[in-house]
């Protein structure tokens, strides 16, 4: 299943105007030499991290590529520009693993695992049940409305019983701090923002408490060559290396390239676990990270945001990953 009508339109119409400010903003990375790739990131620690290492590293122009990065503020939208031929690779988070294994692009290298979702509340409101019937705002097709639905089918609850209100995840923020909305299911670094206008509110759901393996990773466009995939996951491959031997140092470049405070971004990678590619090789042979996507695409088909969950060989190039780990 695609996305729902109202979340195509918007995430088409975001990514109008994301790509349009991205194309001019201050995070903007322009390296190396070689044949040219257009990197879509969030900025956190997860999206912005190897691309920062990359650079610093020189591993672009080692490869005989060079990358220039444009900010997106979710996954769904960087598929979209995928989709539409303005965006090459991306990043995503694991509440937009439903897009490419609906077909709409390839996973090329798992990152993480993260744990950084949450579900919040302003304060006065201690548990999920007290959200029952109050406006909840979620940024649509994220791991937001993921860890939304989680907590919700865990308190033995559905959306039907809060007011969900789809915004943007900036959109979240400020709603939040002005008391729009009562509750929110977003994400840290986002939530430390959040924070900073609300010291009282109240984390009432978390991954980490809910339990399970919730993957990151990079994604390319179908399109995109072969060839061009296996330097690309080379490089993130040889990046993942550093920053698991540098952990950080990987904070201080991210910080650099976010243009953000390094305690911020220690803050946001606290909520991830990284692995070196040796790990992930590994881990890509035995089965993990099959039973690590399937999980997800069980989740989604759960939710209907999945008319079937697709295997993970179909939309993970594991032959990519594996073989430009012995390059």
């Amino acid at each position: 299943m695609s996305m729902t009508r109202r979340g195509f339109i918007s995430a088409l119409s975001v990514t109008s105007l994301s790509l349009s400010v991205s194309a001019c903003g201050s995070s903007d990375s322009d390296s190396g030499s070689g044949a040219g790739i257009r990197f879509g990131y969030i900025a956190d620690y997860n999206g912005a991290s190897l691309l920062a290492i990359a650079d610093e590293r020189g591993l672009w122009k080692r490869h005989g590529i060079s990358a220039s990065y444009k900010t997106f503020v979710n996954g769904p939208i960087q598929i979209q520009a995928l989709g539409t031929g303005n965006l090459d690779y991306g990043y995503i988070g694991p509440g937009a693993m439903w897009l490419p294994a609906s077909g709409k692009s390839k996973i090329v290298a798992i990152n993480t695992l993260t744990y950084a979702d949450r579900v919040i509340a302003k304060p006065g409101i201690t548990s999920l049940t007290g959200l029952k019937g109050k406006k909840v705002g979620v940024p649509e097709g994220t791991s937001g409305e993921m860890v939304l639905n989680l907590a919700l089918q865990q308190a033995g609850m559905t959306m039907d019983d809060i007011d969900k209100v789809v915004m943007d995840a900036p959109t979240v923020v400020s709603a939040f701090a002005s008391g729009q909305i009562d509750g929110a299911g977003i994400w840290y670094p986002l939530i430390a923002t959040i924070k900073e206008k609300v010291p009282g509110l109240v984390e009432v759901a978390s991954t980490r408490e809910i339990g399970g393996s919730f993957p990151t990773a990079f994604v390319a466009g179908n399109e995109v060559e072969p060839a061009t995939n296996e330097k690309v996951v080379k490089v993130l491959q040889e990046a993942n290396d550093w920053r698991a031997a540098h952990p950080e140092e990987s904070v201080s470049l991210a910080a650099k390239l976010l243009k953000v405070p390094e305690d911020k971004v220690k803050a946001d990678a606290d909520n991830v676990e990284t692995m070196t590619t040796a790990d992930l090789v590994a881990k890509t042979k035995d089965g993990t990270v099959g039973k690590w996507l399937d999980g997800m695409s069980d989740f989604f088909a759960r939710t209907g945001q999945l008319g079937q969950a697709p295997a993970a060989d179909t939309f993970y190039t594991a032959d990519v990953y594996t073989k430009a780990a012995t390059r």
